[in-house]
C-alpha cells in the first residue's frame, strides 16, 4: 500500500478500474447488438453501484443498508428500457444486463473482485448466445 493512500482509497481505486473494464466489455456487447444501453450506461451503473457499496461499507451500524437500495433502484432504470411492441417484448436482455452490472458493482464495492470480474465475463458471454429456434419458428408462424 502506498503511504499516501488509505486502504479504503486503494480498494476504491482497484474497484474503479475493474468497474471501468467490465462496464466497457458489457457495454460494447450491447452496442454491437444495437441496443440503447451501451458502454456509458454500463460503466455508470457499475461505478454507481460500486460507489454506493464502498460508502455503505463504512457504516459500522449497517454496512449493507445503502448498497441494498441499489437493487431496488436499478429496477426503475431497467423498467425504462423494456418496450412492448405488439405481442413481443424488447430489451429484456439489456435491462437484465444493467441489473447484473449493478450486482457486479456491488461485488466490487465490497471487495469481491474475482467474483465481480468473472460474473461480468460470464454475463457478456451469455448475452452472445445465439437465439434458440423456437423464436424463429414463432416469427415464421406470425408471417404466415
Amino acid at each position: 500500500m502506498h503511504p499516501y493512500f488509505t486502504s479504503l482509497e486503494t480498494h476504491f481505486a482497484i474497484a474503479l478500474i475493474l468497474s471501468l473494464i467490465i462496464g466497457y466489455i458489457m457495454g460494447v456487447e450491447r452496442e454491437l447488438r444495437g441496443k440503447d444501453a451501451g458502454v456509458s450506461t454500463h460503466i455508470l451503473v457499475i461505478i454507481g453501484a460500486m460507489l454506493f457499496a464502498v460508502v455503505s461499507s463504512t457504516d459500522i451500524t449497517s454496512p449493507t443498508r445503502i448498497a441494498a437500495q441499489v437493487v431496488t433502484g436499478i429496477g426503475f432504470l431497467g423498467a425504462g428500457l423494456i418496450l412492448r411492441d405488439g405481442t413481443s417484448v424488447k430489451n429484456l436482455t439489456t435491462a437484465s444486463s444493467l441489473w447484473v452490472a449493478a450486482g457486479i458493482g456491488i461485488a466490487f464495492g465490497f471487495g469481491f473482485y474475482l467474483i465481480g470480474f468473472a460474473t461480468g465475463i460470464m454475463a457478456t458471454l451469455v448475452a452472445r448466445i445465439p437465439r434458440v429456434g423456437m423464436r424463429k419458428a414463432a416469427e415464421a408462424a406470425d408471417k404466415a
